[in-house]
């Protein structure tokens, strides 16, 4: 197992299948209302493609809650802001279960389609796109497992069809893991073959000179 695997400056992206409401501010429907749900979930071991296994640790975001101004944004469209947490309009906390969010979609078309859509089931759950920060790699399984301690949000996305994406940041993180693994073991290996010539030397009485 490697405690902790080279940081790695990566976008990736994963989806959450986690069913969200709609919530009015009063009876009558004078507004798209406020979406609410999970855009992410703690200690739930996700498949990425088969390549390894891979949870989130409850805390994982709070470095990034705490200074990031992070957007929601429509199906992976940056152009289509419907909240951020910098303008107060995307609120995001961590409990046991995950990373709840509340996004009061906004008179606009986006956040009145959005509000249709989510009211009628056609967007199932939600993706969110991140950089792991700190994450440790564990081979002795298969396929091997990838824990995020810590990770950096950027958004979290509307999508009708929500996915795992950008895999390939992961599997470099996983070859660098290797490396650092096999860098260490080879150094583990030489000072075990030093501390063995000292005691064959020192059984045969020679001691090295300063």
């Amino acid at each position: 197992m490697a405690t902790q695997p080279p940081k790695t400056d990566g976008r990736e992206a994963r989806a959450i299948d986690s069913a969200m409401e709609l919530r009015f501010a009063s009876d009558e429907r004078t507004g798209p209302g406020t979406a609410t749900g999970y855009a992410a979930r703690f200690n739930v071991w996700a498949d990425i493609g088969g390549a390894w296994r891979e949870r989130f640790v409850p805390g994982a975001f709070t470095r990034t809650l705490a200074h990031d101004d992070i957007l929601a944004v429509h199906s992976h469209d940056k152009g289509r802001v419907v909240g951020r947490t910098g303008a107060g309009t995307l609120t995001l906390r961590q409990d046991d279960s995950g990373l709840a969010f509340e996004n009061p979609l906004p008179d606009t078309t986006d956040g009145r389609d959005l509000s249709v859509s989510i009211g009628r089931g056609d967007i199932p759950g939600m993706s969110f796109a991140f950089i792991a920060r700190r994450q440790e790699w564990n081979e002795m399984v298969e396929p091997p497992e990838r824990t995020i301690f810590e990770a950096d949000l950027i958004e979290i996305t509307y999508s009708a069809k929500p996915a795992y994406s950008d895999t390939s940041v992961g599997l470099r993180s996983l070859d660098e893991a290797r490396k650092e693994r096999r860098s260490q073991n080879f150094d583990a290996a030489a000072r075990r073959v030093a501390r063995k010539m000292t005691v064959d030397l020192r059984s045969r009485g020679v001691t090295s000179k300063a």
